[in-house]
């Protein structure tokens, strides 16, 4: 993947409610995720192609979700990680990031089952 993904382009035209659009979010975020998780994209590649700042800022003004917004937080940092810390803790603290991410992406997904 080489070209920036646009959550604006991708959630904002859609005609779904509020909660869709999060519950949408989620799922494109936990496909970024695994392909993290597989080393299919880097944490600098997901950075340039989905954890960039148009994504952040989309998240936080429209769709106006804490959980979601943390997990753009989290993603930012991901190739923070790989500059800061020795190689064998900068993976295991970016597994134990993307975990935190997965359930941050499962509660939305959750949250926004119950109201649905």
């Amino acid at each position: 993947m080489h070209h920036k993904m646009s959550l604006q382009a991708l959630l904002a035209a859609s005609h779904e409610s509020p909660g869709q659009r999060l519950a949408l979010f989620a799922l494109l975020t936990l496909g970024m995720l695994e392909s993290l998780a597989h080393g299919l994209l880097s944490a600098s590649d997901a950075l340039r192609v989905f954890f960039h700042t148009e994504n952040c800022l989309f998240v936080r003004k429209h769709l106006r979700d804490k959980t979601a917004d943390a997990v753009m937080s989290h993603g930012v940092q991901l190739p923070d990680l790989f500059e800061a810390l020795p190689t064998a803790e900068a993976q295991r603290e970016f597994q134990r990031e993307l975990a935190t991410m997965r359930s941050l992406c499962l509660k939305l997904l959750e949250q926004k089952q119950l109201v649905a």
